[in-house]
């Protein structure tokens, strides 16, 4: 049973933002809800949102997460929080107070996160609940209509849902329109005494494209307008959890040292302090054999913070919890940089700049293969294997494990046949993913499609057409 009421919550939630200003955190307005765990496995299942469209996917992971739940292979978070304006919280109804109170501070963590990094910007927060419900609604009103129906609105979303990733994955960079391009890489030719390609001025795209989904939209003339709109809610839904993808580990990192500064400067009373002390160092410990967000996030940003100038969390919890923040942090030149490091990174470029050597070595961060059935270490964090170990995991977080593949050319005036590549970076595909990427992109786009790679170090075309899969090397 909870050990506390409302009231105490609402006091604690006042203290908790008396130190989120101290500490010159700049958040949206914070509102909380309390879930009981079904409401909370529905929540996740739904990416925690109030309002979501229906398709089966949701209705299957919410009863995988249910029954490893009911079967105790899996809890439950002890919060969720949605890049929302207002920000939009649930908390576990059964969690103790000391945990209420871990969670909500945790929670103006990410509260400031989603509204000062980069990567956040193009979200558009203070609309995203009433974007959520307005897809929802012209997806039941598909779903409802007797000339589309249920089968031909799942099967396309599957379709949509599996390429969603295909996408521009850094929006900060601004795209030019086909003309812009056009005439870019005109004026290139010209200054560099080259022979303009005359292709050109036809060839759709008119550079590589990678946004996969709005190609298919806006140039596939056999698609009808509410299949359109479909492709346009999948893809900006996608849009709107990309961010969250490319920072987990700065968003979980930046969160953790949030609410470990604000709880060490509440002056806890003892009984709440122990248990503050456990459930941090549950949440922040290492897991063997694999990376833990929160851990590794923490530990990078607390060297940044002993980069520049900051006294270490050992030394200001020396001095007494009181004294956590104002001890060389609030208000700091090193509190400063933490701030514009918030700002400026997501995690490949959060781990390239600040994860060095020291800290991998401290990490016991390592690499390791498949060998037959067995796992085996590969490189360690020493002085010769360290920077493979860094170059592996860069190429792996956020959407760095998702193949790089764009649209060449959609062979318009030679039957349709629309031509991808995949931009290789040592990696090959993995050639049953491969062959179910291209049905659903052969189903969207109605004719053949082919996707260049590599494979077994051979340049090699994948096609789909009306015959089903084919390898065929170059």
């Amino acid at each position: 049973m909870a050990n506390w009421t409302i009231q105490e919550l609402q006091y604690w939630d006042e203290r908790i933002r008396e130190q989120v200003a101290a500490l010159g955190l700049d958040c949206f307005p914070q509102e909380f809800e309390l879930y009981d765990h079904q409401q909370m496995l529905g929540a996740m299942a739904y990416s925690g949102m109030p309002s979501h469209y229906p398709h089966w996917s949701y209705g299957k992971a919410f009863e995988k997460l249910k029954t490893l739940y009911d079967y105790g292979v899996s809890g439950l978070p002890y919060e969720l929080v949605i890049n929302a304006n207002p920000s939009l919280a649930y908390l576990m109804r059964d969690n103790s107070l000391l945990l209420q109170l871990l969670t909500m501070a945790h929670v103006y963590g990410h509260n400031d996160f989603f509204k000062n990094n980069f990567t956040f910007k193009t979200t558009r927060p203070e609309h995203v609940l009433g974007m959520f419900r307005s897809h929802a609604n012209r997806i039941r009103s598909y779903l409802e209509d007797p000339s589309i129906g249920i089968e031909r609105v799942e099967a396309l979303l599957d379709a949509a849902h599996a390429l969603s990733l295909q996408c521009r994955r850094n929006l900060a960079i601004r795209q030019l329109s086909p003309d812009q391009e056009r005439q870019r890489q005109l004026e290139r030719a010209l200054a560099e005494g080259a022979e303009f390609d005359e292709g050109l001025l036809t060839r759709v795209p008119p550079a590589p494209e990678e946004d996969l989904l709005l190609f298919i939209r806006d140039h596939n003339p056999l698609l009808s307008d509410w299949q359109r709109d479909l492709l346009t809610i999948v893809h900006e839904q996608t849009r709107y959890f990309l961010p969250q993808i490319e920072t987990k580990v700065m968003n979980e990192g930046w969160a953790s040292f949030v609410h470990r500064e604000i709880l060490n400067s509440l002056d806890l009373p003892q009984e709440l302090h122990l248990e503050f002390l456990v459930r941090h160092n549950q949440v922040l410990r290492p897991i063997p054999g694999g990376l833990n967000p929160y851990h590794l996030g923490l530990k990078v940003w607390d060297a940044i913070l002993r980069r520049f100038g900051g006294p270490p969390p050992e030394e200001r919890k020396a001095s007494g919890p009181a004294l956590s923040l104002s001890k060389g942090i609030a208000g700091s030149d090193a509190l400063a940089k933490l701030f514009e490091v918030r700002a400026a990174d997501r995690d490949v470029s959060f781990l390239r700049r600040f994860l060095t050597r020291e800290l991998m070595d401290e990490l016991d961060l390592f690499e390791y293969r498949q060998r037959g059935e067995d796992l085996v270490v590969s490189e360690i964090s020493d002085e010769e294997g360290w920077e493979q170990v860094k170059a592996t995991l860069l190429a792996n977080v956020g959407l760095g494990s998702v193949p790089v593949i764009k649209v060449e050319d959609a062979g318009f005036g030679r039957g349709g046949t629309l031509a991808l590549k995949h931009y290789f970076d040592g990696r090959e595909l993995q050639l049953d993913y491969a062959e179910k990427t291209l049905a659903y992109l052969y189903q969207l786009w109605g004719r053949e499609v082919v996707l260049e790679t590599d494979l077994g170090g051979q340049p090699t075309t994948l096609c789909y057409d009306e015959d089903g899969f084919s390898v065929k090397p170059i």
